[in-house]
């Protein structure tokens, strides 16, 4: 099985049912994945000020690896479940996340791909696993909830051995 961790999350609008929506369109976009949810939680922005919290839902996708997955196509499948999230994220809300300087602003729906089994990829469009991944505890949380045994393979650390550093 190939797992697949994404974090969903929304600080803006109805946020239940946009994340309801997000996780349904998920499910829709791949409808071969079990797929699982972690707990909601709530957490205030990270990286800017606002007085809108997130709500946050980890999922955990695991597919049946197509023969065809080996190292040199890890990229490409990565890139394409990248796309296909892109797309769900848009079709939901397409307004940017960022503000003309570059910083983060509130959003309806953020969908980020977290981590794909232990591959590491470093492409101009993704970095694998998330590169700030280690400092959000909206991301580490809901990854322990799901996954607890799984250990980052740059870091070598569990998401709760990650939850501790940032305490």
């Amino acid at each position: 099985m190939i797992d697949i961790h994404i974090n969903i999350g929304s600080n803006s609008g109805h946020r239940e049912a946009l994340i309801e929506r997000a996780v349904a369109a998920v499910r829709s976009a791949f409808p071969d994945a079990d797929i699982r949810c972690s707990d909601v939680i709530e957490t205030p922005p990270w990286g800017f000020d606002s007085p809108n919290p997130f709500l946050n839902v980890g999922v955990k996708m695991s597919l049946h690896p197509h023969p065809d997955i080996q190292s040199e196509c890890q990229t490409g499948f990565a890139l394409a479940v990248l796309h296909k999230l892109q797309e769900i994220q848009s079709n939901i809300d397409p307004s940017p996340h960022r503000d003309a300087s570059g910083a983060y602003i509130d959003r309806a729906i953020d969908i980020d791909l977290i981590a794909i089994d232990d591959w590491v990829i470093d492409h101009p469009d993704l970095i694998l696993p998330h590169p700030r991944m280690h400092l959000r505890d909206f991301v580490l949380i809901p990854l322990h909830q799901l996954s607890p045994d799984w250990v980052h393979p740059k870091f070598a650390k569990t998401p709760v051995e990650m939850i501790e550093e940032l305490k």
